[in-house]
């Protein structure tokens, strides 16, 4: 028989490699609840602008957790979280886009301006900004998809072109010709906009 080491609690006998699976598995229970502190509101933000509706971001995203605990094995070979966790949630909601096949754009801009921080900023102030936050965001929806794609998560996401690419599974070239199409486009948006006022 092996010469396995075993620990005794009370009555019971219990073998080291037991303890040792417990304290591990405990150790990435610790480690799954520091991404979800972390990126949830990342991931939130990921979602919300793609889905456009706060429940079904929100069922992304702990989709996209479930996800990372079905596969905790292979947490400890991910390089960057933050781009893997953001990867897995923008494929969840392209997919969740494809299969729906609509995209309500009614008062979405409007509700995402509402949210937008405003502190320190007078009544009449505020207004103007939503206002111009919902103009922004209009504009926004206004690109071609895959502009649009990499605007938001350049912008809102602050993701470098590197991070893009590992995102939507392309070039890093590909990203800053789109990242520059869409800044020209949007900045036409704009100034037809100011021009036409």
């Amino acid at each position: 028989m092996g010469t396995s080491q075993v620990i005794y609690a009370g009555w019971m006998e219990i073998p080291n490699s037991a303890v040792e699976e417990h304290s591990r598995r405990r150790t990435e229970d610790v480690a799954l609840a520091a991404l979800v502190e972390q990126y949830a509101a990342a991931l939130y933000r990921v979602a919300y602008s793609v889905l456009r509706n706060p429940a079904d971001a929100e069922d992304a995203v702990q989709e996209t957790f479930l996800r990372v605990v079905r596969h905790r094995d292979s947490l400890t070979e991910v390089r960057d979280h933050r781009v893997w966790l953001i990867r897995i949630v923008w494929n969840i909601v392209l997919d969740r886009k494809r299969r729906a096949k609509t995209r309500p754009e009614t008062d979405d801009v409007a509700e995402l301006a509402r949210v937008l921080p405003s502190t320190g900023l007078s009544a009449l102030d505020r207004a103007a900004a939503a206002q111009h936050h919902a103009h922004v965001l209009a504009c926004v929806e206004k690109l071609p998809a895959k502009e649009r794609e990499v605007l938001m998560l350049s912008a809102f996401e602050e993701l470098t072109s590197v991070e893009i690419a590992e995102v939507l599974g392309i070039t890093e070239s590909s990203v800053r010709s789109r990242l520059f199409r869409a800044r020209n486009l949007i900045a036409g948006l704009l100034d037809h906009a100011r021009n036409s006022q």
